[in-house]
């Protein structure tokens, strides 16, 4: 079990208070869960190793060069962590929603 002391005073901060003032961890947990779902639907899509699932190689590449350039942008300009993690979440809906259009039902 880990010792409280090995916690920063930040993270004793946030978990005492329910604060997200450092490093939004409910929001971080909550990207990390919709994440593996995009993860699911595009390994689905990649599956069956067609032009689609080609193409969707391509987006997913291009799409991380993209989120990774825009949140160092957003960082260098003065984005709270918080902003970056909520960016983040916005994509991974998006690609949810988009991959999610072309289930079979």
């Amino acid at each position: 079990m880990p010792d409280h002391h090995s916690f920063s005073a930040l993270d004793r901060h946030a978990v005492l208070s329910g604060s997200d003032n450092g490093f939004p961890w409910y929001a971080g947990a909550m990207l990390a869960v919709e994440a593996s779902e995009v993860v699911r639907l595009r390994c689905e899509k990649l599956s069956h190793g067609d032009a689609a699932a080609g193409q969707e190689a391509m987006l997913m590449v291009s799409e991380k060069i993209a989120a990774a350039f825009e949140a160092a942008a957003n960082l260098l300009a003065g984005a709270t962590p918080a902003a970056i993690v909520q960016r983040y979440r916005e994509h991974v809906a998006a690609n949810a929603r988009r991959l999610s259009a072309n289930e079979a039902p």
